[in-house]
């Protein structure tokens, strides 16, 4: 649903950016470079939103062998799956949440100190947050990184991981198992907190810059990073994830080759995966159309608001 509420807004997005390129001064000779520079831009933002998101650290982690009987187990190599952004966008949507409350606090205090025809102090720095100078950013990286490791601290436990480990026989090649194993994730998690405190931060402050810099509208601005791209970019991400576990189920028999059911024949075995692949796409196709032609209506109602026929 949020996902949805923030594309509601991309046909707007589109129509602005069309009258930024395309309804330009008749002196602007640039207006070409600045269509490739804004596509260039904007695939760049979400290729980088994408591969931090998607970015870890693996640790490699070896199993000891036992010896069950006449049979071995373990002695098999493995790794452990770091994420470089473990909080995702949780910390950014603290971080703006709690910036809205300093504000609203010290207009109503500022309210009641007018009444008594003071100095107003509480309305000028209520404006020092309204107005998002360098002070505001700072709070809000400042936030944005102790929310980091905030959340990190409540979800990653390097203590139980460790102790997973041992029990299993695993062990982190030259770090000893136990609380070494446990120091030793929690300084590597540390430092990919820090780097994925520092790319939220660069993302959500990113529109903010280009409003201002580039002198474009907000709405087109909002697309370029901040909150709405990274919950677009993960919602996208984990439904990608989601339909290639369905696919995967769907047509598990078609990958194995010595696991098959003796009873059925190659061709059979073909023909059900077909059968099965038209089913999914019969289930998903009408969705995919609805939702084509939901955008398209957007976009033309929007271009037709100002027609006096719709007027």
């Amino acid at each position: 649903m949020i996902t949805v509420g923030i594309l509601a807004d991309l046909p707007k997005a589109l129509a602005d950016a069309y009258v930024l390129i395309f309804e330009a001064p008749a002196g602007d000779n640039l207006v070409i470079v600045k269509a490739i520079l804004m596509i260039g831009l904007f695939l760049l933002v979400v290729g980088g939103i994408i591969a931090v998101t998607q970015a870890q650290r693996k640790i490699p982690v070896q199993y000891a062998k036992r010896m069950v009987g006449r049979k071995v187990f373990g002695g098999q190599s493995s790794f452990l799956p770091l994420k470089v952004n473990y909080a995702g966008v949780m910390p950014v949507i603290f971080a703006s949440a709690i910036l809205m409350f300093p504000a609203q606090l010290l207009r109503t205090l500022g309210a009641a100190i007018a009444e008594k025809g003071e100095s107003n102090w509480a309305i000028e720095l209520a404006n020092v947050f309204a107005s998002r100078g360098w002070f505001y950013y700072v709070v809000y990286g400042g936030l944005i990184l102790v929310f980091s490791y905030f959340w990190v601290s409540i979800m990653f436990k390097p203590v139980q991981i460790a102790d997973d480990l041992k029990k299993n026989g695993g062990y982190v090649p030259g770090v000893r198992p136990g609380d070494p194993t446990a120091k030793f994730l929690d300084f590597t998690m540390t430092r990919l907190t820090l780097a994925g405190a520092i790319f939220l931060t660069a993302i959500a402050v990113f529109p903010d810059l280009i409003f201002n810099v580039a002198n474009v509208s907000y709405n087109v601005a909002t697309f370029f990073g901040g909150t709405g791209m990274l919950i677009i970019v993960g919602v996208v991400l984990d439904t990608m994830r989601q339909v290639e576990t369905f696919l995967l189920q769907r047509h598990y028999d078609g990958f194995l080759r010595k696991g098959r059911i003796r009873g059925r024949s190659a061709n059979s075995n073909q023909r059900i995966e077909t059968l099965e692949l038209r089913a999914f796409e019969a289930e998903w196709r009408p969705l995919i159309w609805i939702s084509v032609l939901l955008f398209a209506l957007g976009l033309v109602g929007y271009f037709l608001k100002d027609n006096q026929f719709f007027s």
